[in-house]
């Protein structure tokens, strides 16, 4: 376990970040211009935390998000940094980064441990000329609800392969995913017997439920063709996308503390003989403390009013096309304006080249500079 900073500690009880967190704009010292480079890291209410600041920092900051961390994977001490980062470092911008308090789909979590940090880079190191947010996959996502929540701290943001949609419907998607498999490969080699959705089956990890999947697809490629044509997965990521979203779905079971969605009532479309799939396919009771948790942690309004891009891949497994008209359709209802959509780059889920991220974050730098 990782011991909390002392003045870290010392800072969040004197402005109360919490929940109500203070704000403190007008309080924050004078933003200082750096000679040299600067890492801050540390851990603010049990969320690692990593800022950078180059030594010709332009006095505007990125607020980064990543993506999905399955529960139980190591962290390093002190916190790296990420992938994305030396672009942005590059190009003069400050870095903030939250490795978020808890792992798995950790939205709630991830919203108030990203802002946290944001008032803690302003108490340490001064108010910046601009904050962005960036995030990619569930950081994605977190973007959004950030603008929807925090959006007065922030001048723009960019979702990046994002799953940008209401979360209730992730998780639905991901257990007609998970039904659909079980129903048409039902007891394959090295899976549990209750099938892939089971609640009370064993604990799996990802790479064995891909390795058994992978080889259930292959003795029935029609099937196969008719479960990817439905997930708008190719065949060839079909395996790959149904290991993410046995590990997610049951991991946020595990957060839930129940079964987080219901199909008692779905009726199925798409999976060849519908009458025979809908008799067959196996149905799960919600947990309502579960799906009251999962509506009220990853819902989305699309109230925002500051700029945001949006970008997502080609072929990506694990964000369907279905989904990327989603938010801004939801933006547009709400305000009357659509958010910037650039056209998909790059193959496969987050699919992106340092390049392809700093040409997206450009525009909408342009958009927040009055040149968009």
């Amino acid at each position: 376990m990782i011991r909390k900073p002392h003045g870290a500690v010392v800072f969040l009880t004197v402005v109360a970040l919490s929940l109500g967190i203070a704000h403190a704009r007008e309080a924050a010292p004078e933003r200082k211009a750096a000679s040299t480079p600067t890492v801050d890291t540390g851990v603010l209410e049990g969320a690692p935390y990593r800022v950078d600041i180059p030594a010709n920092w332009n006095g505007e900051l990125v607020m980064q998000l990543h993506g999905f961390e399955p529960i139980g994977t190591p962290r390093a001490t002190p916190k790296p940094l990420g992938d994305e980062a030396p672009s942005f470092l590059a190009a003069g911008y400050a870095v903030a980064q939250s490795s978020f308090a808890t792992q798995g789909w950790a939205v709630d979590d991830a919203l108030r441990d990203n802002e946290r940090l944001r008032a803690w880079f302003v108490h340490k190191h001064g108010q910046p000329k601009h904050t962005y947010l960036v995030g990619s996959s569930m950081g994605g996502y977190v973007v959004l609800t950030s603008l929807e929540h925090y959006g007065k701290y922030y001048d723009g943001a960019l979702s990046l392969c994002g799953a940008n949609v209401p979360g209730t419907r992730v998780f639905d998607d991901l257990l007609t995913s998970l039904v659909a498999f079980d129903y048409f490969f039902p007891h394959g080699a090295g899976l549990p017997s209750g099938g892939l959705a089971d609640p009370a089956g064993p604990e799996l990890g990802q790479m064995a439920v891909m390795h058994a999947v992978d080889a259930a697809l292959k003795t029935n490629e029609d099937a196969a063709r008719i479960l990817a044509r439905h997930l708008q997965v190719s065949r060839e990521r079909l395996a790959g996308a149904i290991g993410v979203h046995y590990l997610v779905l049951h991991q946020m079971m595990a957060r839930a503390k129940g079964m987080p969605v219901d199909n008692r009532t779905t009726a199925y479309t798409g999976f060849g003989d519908d009458a025979a799939f809908n008799r067959g396919v196996h149905r799960y009771a919600g947990d309502p403390q579960a799906m009251r948790y999962l509506a009220a942690a990853t819902s989305l309004s699309g109230k925002i009013r500051k700029p945001l891009v949006l970008q997502y891949n080609h072929d990506d497994s694990l964000i369907p096309a279905r989904y990327q008209p989603v938010y801004p359709a939801m933006v547009q209802s709400a305000h009357g304006r659509a958010p910037t959509m650039l056209p998909p780059v790059g193959e496969g889920h987050c699919g992106f080249t340092p390049e392809q991220i700093m040409q997206a974050f450009q525009t909408l730098s342009r958009e927040v500079h009055g040149g968009g």
